[in-house]
């Protein structure tokens, strides 16, 4: 089955061939200066997740609820800290293990910093 001249089999080679994009980012309340810091394999998945989040007004982290409930989505921002590209021959579980360890060299960083 074709799809604009590119085969599903293409498609899927494509796919895995990507450059998988991972990072620490956070979501940070304008209001309050609340952080929420999070790590991410797919950091465009969790872009593309908060602003559906903000675009229906749906909570994307129970954490926040309580704020975004009260104060509305547009006063949420997310903020990318740092990204990192997953190696060639990077493992998953690699991957994740770096990008968490990324998330704690940031914590640090902003210790002194309020959280969620």
């Amino acid at each position: 089955m074709e799809n604009n001249g590119t085969s599903r089999k293409a498609l899927a080679r494509q796919y895995k061939e990507r450059i998988k994009l991972g990072g620490v980012y956070l979501i940070r309340n304008t209001l309050t200066g609340k952080l929420l810091l999070e790590a991410t394999t797919n950091l465009q998945g969790s872009k593309n997740r908060f602003a559906f989040a903000q675009s229906t007004g749906s909570c994307i982290d129970l954490k926040l609820q309580a704020d975004w409930d009260r104060q509305g989505s547009a006063d949420f921002v997310l903020e990318v800290l740092e990204e990192l590209d997953m190696g060639e021959g990077q493992s998953d579980a690699d991957f994740k293990k770096d990008i968490l360890l990324l998330k704690e060299l940031w914590l640090e960083k902003l210790s002194g910093s309020v959280f969620y």
